[in-house]
């Protein structure tokens, strides 16, 4: 196998006909080409005057010529060959069906361990349906929403697959979300998302593989304590509608999400050790995507692109402001767990086909800046922010919203220009310097200043701010040892809800890293 790099692409073409520019520029017949795949492909535009595709190509070769100015590699195998050495015969548990828990599920049946996957929402296709009608009335189920049920927060988002971490595990994860249903190019797009539209799909399919392979899921059920017994975990209280029961384990993978309040408060109470972390806070912004295409791509360029993406970061002399989960063509979604709290977040769907783009923009915020000495006091910082929310959308779940000018001007909006807001249920006038600390106002007026130099249209007076966005990141982080437990022997935090990941990719990987160590645990 033989990596053809750095193939310029000035034009949409088939893979084949990349093949063959690639063959001219590296001198190679391509009738001694067996087969190729693509292995990456990114947009280069960084001269507006000069925008290109990028590929890079791997080749099984099978000619006698000696390949020259190429990289050799090796076929790429998924397989994990992890050594199992557990010995118990319980069944381990796992709190939570989100991405950490998904992966930690599927390695584990992938290598004859049969889990139990209890999860306080529903199946994906019936929490689909409540987040819809929780858009459409603004009637909130606390259980099955954007942030709680299968396929965990990131389901309902852009499904982005980037991450800065590098991994070889990030690989497998692409493979098998491929395997269950994702288009083959996440396999080698350099900024590859799936969207919510897929997510739910594939979620479902690996649901069902996982059962297949005797892994049990217990929805719509709530983990309400955990018996601990000589610094042992015992069993589980699991709790429904209609009854409460105990499941026996000595293996608990807390995979609970960022937004698993009611867990981390029983976690505390249990003298579990956490620690309070930095997170983030701040607003939704949105603009039409046009503008940002306009500004990302010029108008030059022939090349049937796909709607243009933006990450900026602005320094500050006190403070940081960047943008997070981008959304292109996407919507502001309605993404609260709990009564009388206005949580926002993005989604898109595949296509990215929607008419504005939109964005967080977060400031940082550190244990020093949340008063009291519970660890937990950044979550309730959180809630204060999104119970304000709340209260200026007008109590009823409508969102916050001001101009980008009026919110630079510190007045309230009265009146939208040419970007219409998409959150839903609907929407409400605010000033949104209410509800953030002065410090997060004046980091993002600066940032959103900066961020117009970066990417001109970026603080248009008509793009809108929605409040409020908290939920970037978990605020604690669930202290684990070498072998990935906590202070109880058997309980093994993982993924973004215990402060080890920060999105769907990075979950994932630690779900399938928390699996390897209860299977190499004796």
């Amino acid at each position: 196998m033989y990596r053809l790099e750095n193939v310029r692409i000035y034009e949409d073409l088939s893979e084949e006909d990349v093949l063959k520019k690639a063959c001219n520029k590296y001198k190679i017949n391509i009738k001694d080409i067996k087969e190729f795949s693509i292995f990456k492909k990114s947009i280069d535009a960084r001269n507006k005057e000069n925008i290109h595709y990028n590929y890079t190509i791997d080749i099984e070769y099978s000619g006698n010529k000696t390949l020259k100015n190429v990289k050799e590699v090796s076929k790429e195998n998924f397989n994990l060959n992890i050594e199992v050495k557990r010995k118990s015969t319980k069944k381990p548990v796992i709190v939570g069906a989100g991405p950490a828990g998904l992966f930690c599920a599927l390695i584990l049946v992938q290598n004859g361990i049969k889990p139990i996957i209890i999860e306080q929402g529903k199946k994906v296709e019936n929490r689909k349906k409540d987040v819809e009608n929780f858009f459409k009335t603004g009637i909130l189920n606390k259980n099955s929403n954007v942030q709680f049920g299968e396929g965990g927060a990131g389901t309902f988002s852009d499904g982005k697959l980037t991450t800065g971490v590098n991994d070889p595990l990030c690989r497998k994860v692409l493979y098998e979300f491929v395997n269950f249903g994702a288009p083959k190019q996440i396999m080698y797009l350099n900024k590859p998302h799936i969207g919510t539209d897929n997510l739910i799909r594939l979620v479902s399919n690996m649901r069902n593989y996982i059962i297949d392979k005797g892994g049990e899921f217990l929805f719509e059920n709530k983990v309400i304590d955990f018996n601990i017994e000589n610094n042992k975990i015992t069993s589980l209280i699991i709790k429904n509608e209609s009854a409460t029961q105990t499941v026996e384990t000595d293996t608990v993978v807390l995979a609970i999400g960022h937004s698993a309040r009611d867990t981390f408060e029983k976690l505390y109470e249990k003298n579990i050790k956490m620690k309070k972390k930095n997170f983030s806070v701040g607003l939704r912004i949105e603009h039409k995507q046009e503008m940002i295409n306009l500004s990302q791509y010029g108008i030059k360029t022939k090349l049937k692109l796909p709607p243009a993406e933006y990450k900026l970061v602005y320094h500050g002399k006190e403070r940081s402001c960047y943008t997070f989960c981008m959304c292109p063509g996407g919507k502001v979604i309605a993404s609260s767990s709990d009564n009388g709290e206005i949580v926002t977040n993005g989604m898109s769907l595949f296509f990215r086909d929607g008419e504005n783009a939109n964005s967080a923009i977060l400031v940082e915020v550190t244990p020093n800046d949340f008063e009291g000495k519970s660890v937990l006091e950044g979550m309730y910082f959180q809630k204060e922010l999104e119970q304000k929310a709340f209260i200026l959308g007008g109590k009823n779940y409508f969102a916050p919203i001001q101009t980008v000018g009026d919110f630079l001007e510190n007045k309230g909006t009265t009146k939208l220009g040419e970007v219409k807001p998409t959150y839903m249920p609907g929407t409400t006038f605010s000033n949104l310097q209410e509800i953030l600390p002065e410090y997060v106002n004046q980091t993002l007026k600066e940032g959103i200043l900066d961020f117009d130099k970066k990417l001109k249209g970026f603080a248009n007076s008509d793009a809108i701010l929605t409040g409020v966005e908290t939920r970037s990141s978990s605020p604690v982080r669930i202290l684990r040892d070498e072998y990935g437990m906590s202070n109880i022997k058997g309980i093994y935090p993982c993924g973004e809800g215990a402060g080890y990941a920060g999105g769907i990719m990075t979950s994932a990987i630690d779900g399938i890293k928390t699996a390897i160590q209860i299977l190499q645990y004796t």
